[in-house]
């Protein structure tokens, strides 16, 4: 059966060529989402929840968080921008899951943040959530929780306008003098919670620092932040 198994699946690269999401290669047997030398590529942070990193200093002296930390460096030529712009714009939520399912594990294994008891993506607007169809960050936050033993929750911090927010600081903070950009469906939920808050990538630090400070007005909630990727 193994045997037969193997030649299915060699018809099916031949009908329907399977390719790298970082350099569009092939990919051969074995390889899934990235070929082995993109894999081998990607820049890997190594940042932990232990020691002071420099995606916590991007927060100091802007919101009360716990600690800080991305898996991945962001830059405007490489693996990891493609990976994002196919999880993101081409329906490939299979990365998100990708990713989750390695960094989730490399947390596991340092045991950083097991004291986690939910994780948070950072929503979408229920119209952008109904144009795209998901949100990128979800099982990227799904994986790390299923490898934390924390819970994934995404009933509590709610987007209430359809408003770019990453790379638009000033906007944001425009449209905080007006109302509240994200709000809680539940003010109590997480009181004297550890929160793990999660997102695809941090630039400029805004979507974070202002879903941290909402969710920092539940009494007693200890704050982490994650990402995909960091741009430094």
């Amino acid at each position: 059966m193994g045997y037969i198994s193997n030649i299915i699946n060699d018809i099916n690269s031949i009908l329907f060529p399977r390719l790298c999401f970082g350099c569009n290669a092939l990919l051969t047997r074995g390889e899934e989402h990235i070929c082995t030398i993109c894999r081998n590529q990607l820049p890997l942070t190594e940042y932990n929840y232990e020691v002071e990193n420099p995606v916590d200093r991007i927060f100091y002296g802007r919101v009360v968080i716990e600690k800080a930390s991305a898996f991945l460096f962001f830059s405007e030529n490489g693996i990891v921008k493609n990976l994002i712009h196919y999880l993101k714009y081409k329906n490939q939520v299979q990365i998100g899951q990708f990713l989750g399912d390695w960094y989730g594990h490399v947390l596991k294994e340092n045991n950083s943040l097991a004291h986690i008891d939910y994780v948070i993506a950072v929503p979408l607007h229920k119209n952008k959530l109904k144009k795209r169809g998901y949100n990128q960050v979800a099982l990227f936050a799904q994986k790390i929780a299923q490898h934390i033993d924390a819970q994934y929750i995404d009933h509590i911090l709610i987007k209430t306008a359809n408003t770019r927010t990453q790379t638009k600081k000033t906007r944001i903070h425009r449209w905080q003098q007006k109302q509240s950009l994200y709000i809680l469906s539940d003010p109590n939920f997480l009181c004297n919670k550890n929160v793990l808050l999660v997102d695809d990538v941090i630039t400029t630090g805004a979507t974070m620092e202002v879903c941290a400070k909402t969710l920092g007005e539940t009494p007693g909630i200890k704050l982490y932040l994650g990402a995909m990727a960091v741009v430094l």
